[in-house]
């Protein structure tokens, strides 16, 4: 079957009279997009599915969705012949809604009860709810910190941890059966799905706010803060946590309260590209807050600025990871690990050890994480925490801010800050300097080139520091083989290079460690000189 036959017979099938009319025209026109649009098919895999919004195989649409719905009711008929339940969550993307309801009414056809969030909410509310009702299996619509053309499908199973292999592998190879042998317009529909009350969301707030105590809620009051969801689900959420914990009513950045699909404040939606947080940290230094916090778009990341002497500035992922690491010591908890992605700083392993914690490291991303049975805490150094493990088993922006503003409230009340407690966690533990190096590319055979070059012909020295081990993940290490090259350095620094799972990037994680044996000035000082030899190196190999 040539392009435009291709293309003519999606149309058929394609219920979106929107992407119908778009296929057509670049029919017409003869259009270089027709042949991007049919180049391949979104692959199904451990991040469920994340793309560019349009028609044919390679977008996020209808039918896409519709073929992933019914291959991943087939797998759940699989595992749960006798009954099975889906909880279906949505974000305020554009066709978030569409995608969530088309899904519902697959699974409700499969034979599966499909129970629809009320309204455009965060991720972590719908990880949360799998587990809360008791669910087989749980579906979120969203593309995360995407661009505002792209949306995505992530999958949960009932353990309210996303899918690892090999179930993606089972639930894409049912997806491509139902894509190789029905149309979408034959796949049996029922609309009569639950669509869910207010109630989950209001659990999901009380479990948060339960989680700060008397003596908590009364030194919160002294905490200002300033929030922005980035244009995304998670304000009027958070607000509420905070509220209920005993927080004055935090000053919202207005121009990024209310849900946009068109993200019109930001080049990105993610808090950690250049410029996103311009408006929050503009608000900040209006108002003077304790605390700026912005989660993203699907507030399942977590971005935190603090006031120093030139100004608010933003903590790195690690920072905060180690600081809610040591936080994660300080409450009484009877689970004994503390864990992290192997792209993430490795000051948690020492907070762990020196707490008589276990600690575990494991490959990037909460699927691994959030699977850990005994976790306390964990995250990694993209923004993402899981403060509350036995009820959302991934990361979850809004009670990691509750967490960290509340820690900063202890402090506050014992005349201390963030600042301090980073001070101190840098004399006992070492100077742990990390940074992330990332290149978006149009090509993705660049990505393939670079990470080729570096395991032909792996450096023998990085930054003036020589390698004294150099790890290929693919061939796997104490975790399952991945995409992704380490190198370790001399003085215990490192740098690992790896290709995004979620957009079209290569990243570089850079690692230096320093005792300090001197002052702490001292030591930052080497340790920033590290980072930034070490940087100078990188970015060559990513050009």
């Amino acid at each position: 079957m040539d392009l435009r036959d291709q293309a003519l017979a999606w149309i058929g099938q394609d219920p979106d009279p929107q992407t119908r009319a778009e296929l057509q025209q670049f029919i017409d026109t003869n259009d270089d997009e027709l042949t991007d649009c049919f180049a391949g098919r979104l692959q199904f895999g451990t991040a469920g599915l994340r793309g560019k919004l349009g028609p044919g195989p390679n977008r996020m649409n209808r039918v896409v969705v519709a073929q992933a719905a019914a291959g991943l009711a087939a797998y759940l008929k699989q595992q749960h012949p006798q009954e099975a339940s889906i909880v279906i969550g949505y974000d305020a993307r554009h066709n978030s809604d569409v995608f969530a309801a088309d899904t519902a009414a697959i699974m409700q056809g499969a034979g599966i009860n499909a129970l629809v969030l009320p309204k455009p909410l965060p991720t972590p509310v719908l990880a949360y709810a799998i587990k809360h009702l008791g669910a087989s299996a749980g579906v979120m619509v969203t593309a995360s910190h995407n661009p505002p053309q792209d949306n995505g499908y992530k999958v949960y199973l009932g353990d309210g941890c996303q899918i690892v292999p090999p179930t993606d592998a089972d639930i894409a190879r049912e997806i491509e059966r139902v894509a190789n042998t029905m149309s979408v317009e034959d796949l049996p529909r029922d609309n009569e799905w639950v669509t869910l009350g207010g109630d989950v969301l209001e659990d999901y707030i009380d479990r948060a706010a339960a989680l700060i105590t008397n003596e908590q809620r009364s030194n919160n009051r002294r905490i200002t803060t300033v929030i922005t969801p980035m244009h995304g689900v998670g304000g009027s959420t958070l607000h509420e946590v905070l509220t209920q914990a005993g927080f004055p009513d935090p000053i919202p950045v207005t121009e990024q309260f209310e849900p946009n699909p068109d993200f019109p404040t930001v080049a990105f939606p993610n808090p950690e590209e250049p410029g996103a947080m311009d408006l929050a940290l503009e608000r900040a230094n209006q108002h003077s807050p304790d605390l700026v916090i912005a989660n993203d778009p699907d507030a399942d990341r977590c971005a935190i600025a603090i006031p120093g002497p030139d100004g608010y500035r933003m903590l790195t992922g690690d920072e905060v990871g180690s600081l809610l690491g040591w936080w994660a010591t300080q409450q009484d908890s009877t689970r004994t690990t503390l864990a992290q992605s192997i792209v993430s700083g490795t000051m948690l392993k020492s907070i762990a050890e020196s707490q008589g914690l276990n600690y575990q490291h494991t490959l990037t991303g909460f699927k691994w994480i959030g699977r850990i049975p005994t976790l306390r805490f964990g995250y990694e150094e993209a923004l993402g925490y899981c403060v509350d493990p036995e009820a959302v088993s991934d990361k979850d922006g809004i009670t990691a801010a509750l967490f960290v503003a509340t820690m900063a409230a202890h402090l506050k009340v014992n005349d201390h800050t963030l600042e301090d407690q980073l001070d101190r966690l840098a004399t006992e533990h070492g100077v742990h300097a990390t940074k992330q190096v990332s290149v978006r590319v149009t090509d993705l055979s660049r990505i393939t080139e670079v990470m080729a070059a570096l395991r032909t012909q792996p450096p023998t020295s990085i930054g003036g520091l020589a390698v004294t081990r150099f790890i290929d993940l693919e061939e796997g290490t104490d975790l399952p083989p991945t995409d992704g090259l380490l190198f370790e350095l001399e003085g215990n620094a490192r740098v690992i290079i790896r290709p995004s799972g979620t957009e079209p990037k290569v990243k570089a994680y850079l690692q230096s460690v320093i005792q300090v044996t001197e002052d702490l000035a001292t030591a930052r000082a080497q340790s920033g000189r590290q980072i930034s030899a070490l940087e100078a190196d990188v970015r060559t190999w990513l050009r």
